[in-house]
């Protein structure tokens, strides 16, 4: 959350985006951005001085089904902008959870990179994203990329952007690319007892020439199911086929499901809880990954393929929670293991972040004084306190 925030601001333009921003440089004052608030507690505390809210550039710019492309707004609810999509026959190929209210922005997620199962074939929104317009805070507007899908050259804002928690400028427009949406939907399921047969069921699935939408693990006390999910008109063929290369893995309860939205709805809702670790590693590490949940006690669901798992931890307490994100960070080392979801106490308690390489660490720091020299964007928040 926010932390002292004196006053809010809640700019109609990219104009008076740019003007709060360049006000509070030149007064030495900082600035918190907030979109939906589902992802305010990540990173670092911030304290700052002004919070802007994206609340009112709210709109869809355009939508040109033809070219499958739309430019948006950063405070347009993810779940508002797939309506529109959905009418035209479309959709944002992203997935995360939308949070209480399916309150989460497109501009929330592109500032915290946050993904859901569709990351599988997509990617991330990164991957999605062909150009933006960001606020600076000497008052300026930068812009790269465009409303149609071509390579472009200079800073390519748009992944910049992704995952940066807002430290190097405010987003005032995004364009991203669409995908027709799929006519039917089926999803193969299947259980393990065993963390290295799902992780080669995985790697089966992963390296087929099914055209896999989503796969993703879900685990618990040394057990745990994949689901692989299939789209188009071949949905139920291929989720049919998928079902038999789980089932050579010696997986049990083998099924086919061809109404499935409750089933991911829940497969998302793994990655939020009290204490929530996401862990970035090696898709070869999967196995290693699920027997360090076991240790700990923790449940873990994720992108199977894509090395991408969430850990809730199961703590009863401040101490306990801390501790548990030591051990699983000394177990799984060196890949990277960020707190996202934690009780205040617990995140004071120790960095988010964790350690992060030196030159990358330096790479941030001289990104951030490109963009941000004054320090007016979230200051704090990022890795290494940028």
């Amino acid at each position: 959350m926010s932390v002292g925030a004196a006053s809010i601001e809640t700019p109609a333009s990219e104009t008076e985006v740019a003007e709060v921003l360049r006000a509070c440089a030149g007064e030495g004052r900082s600035v918190r951005v907030r979109g939906g608030g589902t992802k305010l507690g990540w990173g670092n505390p911030v304290a700052a001085d002004v919070e802007l809210h994206t609340a009112g550039l709210d709109s869809i710019v355009e939508l040109n089904a033809g070219d499958m492309t739309a430019l948006l707004q950063p405070g347009v609810r993810v779940a508002d902008a797939q309506a529109a999509f959905a009418s035209e026959g479309l959709r944002l190929s992203l997935d995360p959870p939308l949070g209480a209210g399916d309150a989460a922005t497109i501009g929330g997620v592109l500032a915290t990179a946050d993904s859901g199962p569709l990351r599988h074939r997509y990617g991330a929104i990164r991957d999605l994203v062909i150009g933006v317009r960001l606020a600076l805070p000497d008052g300026t507007v930068a812009k790269a990329g465009g409303r149609v899908i071509k390579n472009v050259a200079g800073y390519d804002l748009g992944k910049l952007s992704a995952g940066a928690f807002g430290t190097l400028g405010v987003v005032v427009e995004v364009s991203v690319r669409l995908h027709p949406l799929p006519q039917e939907e089926a999803s193969a399921t299947a259980m393990f007892a065993d963390a290295t047969a799902l992780g080669r069921a995985v790697r089966r699935i992963a390296h087929s020439p099914l055209e896999t939408e989503s796969l993703d693990l879900a685990w618990r006390d040394g057990h745990g199911g994949v689901i692989a999910r299939y789209g188009g008109a071949a949905a139920k063929d291929q989720a049919g086929s998928a079902a038999q290369l789980l089932a050579e893995e010696a997986g049990a309860d083998i099924g086919v499901a061809a109404h499935d939205d409750a089933m991911w709805a829940q497969q998302r809702s793994l990655q939020r809880g009290e204490t929530v670790v996401r862990v970035s590693g090696l898709p070869a590490d999967l196995p290693k990954a699920l027997r360090a949940a076991d240790e700990l006690g923790a449940s873990a669901a994720g992108r199977a393929a894509a090395g991408t798992t969430w850990m809730r931890l199961a703590t009863a307490g401040t101490d306990e929670a801390v501790a548990a994100v030591g051990r699983l960070r000394e177990l799984l080392s060196p890949a990277p293991c960020v707190v996202l979801d934690a009780p205040a106490e617990v995140r004071a308690a120790l960095d988010p972040w964790g350690e992060v390489d030196g030159p990358l660490l330096t790479l941030s720091r001289r990104l951030k004084a490109r963009f941000d020299p004054a320090g007016v964007c979230n200051p704090g928040i990022y890795v290494g306190g940028i």
